[in-house]
């Protein structure tokens, strides 16, 4: 069968909202069919779509927010004073209405997660009580260190996390093991190489999941998408090494691994999205990724004007 790539509407919380649909074509039939994986990505591309617009925080930035104060769910259910079943939704992804999620997402501030761990003191034992305040002062006390990382991380991602790229969790350590992944797996990756399979792992992860990994954007230039700032992404991690070669008469930089990646952060789909890239593009040339990028519509129709790419180009590449 056929894949078949359309626009629709999806109608969520009574509100209606633009996404590419997937589907299988059977062309003896002509009957269209999806599967989990589709659906799932349809939805993700509506839901991410509310989170933005309401300031809603992602599945993993809920996660993210408890694990850092090292409480468990329960806990943190009876703090913002929703429901235990509810809460466990929210973090195994579905969608908080607009109050819950903008009060999930102001916990994310310690200070404000100090006052409500204070007003939750008689529904908890003391013991849990002093912990939790105890941890939650620590963090307050090391915010020059927490705002040390956001500024690092603002240096290497160049857009807030939304449509430009994709969606993608703004993490340097998940894109340090991304990119270790890649060198572990293919073999004399340049800076131009990497550029490029990058720029198809975020894009062909868009297309399959409906969420980008690497948190980069990527503009068209004339030697085909390259992430923004991707200088600096390279310069970034101790454990990737840039080395000076030459190839003929080209000189230019190779990158090089000194650790494995931690794979354990990566879900399957995820590790799907990597293996693809790696099995069908790592052995490319950074020449023939170049010229294989070239006939993608998402670097022909923004190269002119050196544009960013949007990600619905994604439903458009060819080389996957």
């Amino acid at each position: 069968m056929k894949r078949v790539y359309e626009k629709r509407t999806w109608n969520f919380r009574g509100e209606q909202y633009k996404y590419e649909h997937i589907s299988w074509l059977c062309e003896d039939s002509g009957e269209q069919f999806t599967d989990d994986e589709s659906d799932t990505a349809g939805f993700i591309q509506i839901t991410n779509q509310y989170r933005a617009k309401y300031g809603i925080p992602y599945t993993d930035e809920i996660i993210a927010a408890r694990q850092r104060y090292g409480i468990s769910a329960a806990k943190m259910s009876l703090i913002l004073g929703i429901g235990i079943n509810q809460y466990r939704l929210y973090e195994q992804g579905e969608v908080p209405n607009v109050s819950n999620g903008r009060m999930i997402r102001s916990i994310m501030n310690p200070k404000v997660m100090l006052e409500m761990v204070e007003s939750s003191k008689n529904e908890l034992s003391v013991p849990e009580y002093e912990k939790i305040i105890s941890k939650v002062k620590t963090i307050i006390s090391n915010r020059v260190s927490y705002k040390m990382e956001q500024y690092e991380a603002r240096r290497i991602f160049s857009t807030l996390r939304g449509a430009d790229n994709g969606y993608a969790q703004l993490s340097l350590n998940r894109l340090k093991n991304i990119m270790l992944y890649v060198l572990n797996r293919c073999k004399d990756v340049w800076c131009t190489k990497m550029n490029k399979l990058l720029f198809y792992i975020d894009f062909v992860s868009y297309r399959e999941r409906g969420m980008a990994m690497t948190g980069l954007s990527y503009r068209a230039i004339d030697f085909g998408p390259v992430p923004e700032r991707w200088e600096r992404v390279y310069s970034e991690f101790q454990e990737v090494r840039q080395e000076l070669c030459q190839a003929g008469d080209f000189v230019g930089s190779v990158l090089i691994a000194s650790n494995e990646p931690d794979i354990t952060m990566f879900t399957e789909a995820e590790l799907n999205v990597l293996d693809t890239i790696c099995n069908n593009l790592g052995s490319k040339t950074s020449r023939e990724l170049s010229q294989l990028s070239h006939e993608e519509k998402a670097w022909i129709d923004h190269y002119e004007n050196h544009e960013i790419i949007p990600f619905n180009e994604a439903f458009f590449i060819k080389a996957i």
